[in-house]
């Protein structure tokens, strides 16, 4: 190795030391003196063992949890990081299952968890990932448009940006002319980024875009819509049964006791549950009656009734029997 470059890493030893520590030791695996030495040798560095045991000292003044064992197997390791290992696999799994990640980031990101442990516990998070075969979103630059409507959010600034979908050969068809609009929140739904945002085209109501079908999302020098004083991010959403929008309305339903789970994991625990009987209660809810609404209520079947209002019970009755239809004539078919 060159003299200059030996020096200049000489002046890094304790840095050097503590990046061994931390990759190549755990509770499960220590590292002694001698190995100490031979890995700085590596990167061009000698060093007394003296100096060592001050620079081990002076790292734990630092702050990095270093534990030294005795007796026959006596050494050092790194007994607690800023993850620990559970904490880095829950990571992995949310990259690994995020769909807006396309499994060529997923990897970047998967590579970069794995080095905040040792290179031990690198590997256990290696062989429970799978990312192949997993469905990935296909737009590369969707974290970088994340980071930019974040960004105007903090900056109350409007964003411009194109919006596309696919036709039936998978390539990108872009619909009309640049979007402009005021972004108030990015919320996750399905396995998918969505932009809560005033749009001028929609000036009455809140609209969702899917941030995967997003491109080319920049920050523009115009101060964004005034979001509504009254806006609620966890109403607005408990209301929405898909991010498709549409007006919410309220509905009063009916359900069987066996529900309350269910109603519970959909509308929070806040909200009013009325009892209706012995075996059935009630609750008030404010939602978009539109066909994701429907389908949440078919798969209860005879166990849920809408009360009010009339119009919707009426449509719902409707939407009921066209399912019933459609069963009869697949089973006759």
């Amino acid at each position: 190795m060159d003299d200059k470059i030996k020096n200049s890493n000489q002046r890094l030893k304790i840095i050097y030391l503590y990046k061994i520590l931390l990759e190549r030791t755990d509770e499960s695996h220590i590292i002694t003196m001698p190995e100490i030495i031979s890995q700085l040798e590596l990167y061009g560095i000698t060093a007394a063992r003296k100096a060592l045991y001050e620079d081990i000292e002076a790292l734990k003044t630092y702050g990095l949890d270093i534990i030294s064992t005795r007796g026959n197997n006596s050494g050092y390791y790194v007994a607690s990081r800023e993850f620990e290992l559970p904490e880095l696999k829950l990571l992995a799994d949310a990259v690994t299952s995020s769909r807006f990640l396309t499994e060529k980031k997923s990897r970047e990101l998967l590579k970069k968890i794995e080095g905040l442990s040792s290179i031990y516990d690198g590997k256990q998070i290696q062989r429970q990932v799978f990312v192949a075969d997993r469905v990935k979103a296909m737009n590369e630059k969707i974290y970088l448009s994340v980071d930019t409507i974040h960004r105007a959010i903090a900056e109350r600034k409007q964003i411009s940006f194109k919006y596309f979908d696919y036709d039936i050969n998978k390539k990108k068809k872009y619909r009309d002319g640049i979007r402009i609009c005021s972004p108030y929140a990015l919320t996750w739904d399905d396995e998918r980024y969505y932009l809560v945002a005033h749009y001028e085209k929609y000036p009455d109501k809140l609209t969702n875009f899917r941030v995967d079908r997003m491109e080319s999302v920049e920050v523009i020098d115009v101060s964004a819509y005034e979001m509504p004083e009254d806006f609620n991010l966890s109403t607005y959403l408990n209301s929405t049964f898909s991010m498709f929008s549409g007006e919410a309305q309220d509905v009063k339903l009916r359900f069987d006791n066996s529900l309350i789970n269910p109603v519970i994991d959909r509308f929070g625990k806040d909200i009013t549950i009325i009892p209706d009987g012995d075996e059935h209660f009630t609750v008030r809810v404010k939602v978009k009656a539109e066909s994701p609404f429907f389908g949440w209520l078919f798969q209860f079947g005879t166990k849920v009734q809408i009360v009010e209002p009339m119009d919707l019970k009426k449509k719902y009755r409707e939407k009921l029997l066209e399912v019933i239809l459609i069963r009869l004539l697949i089973l006759r078919a």
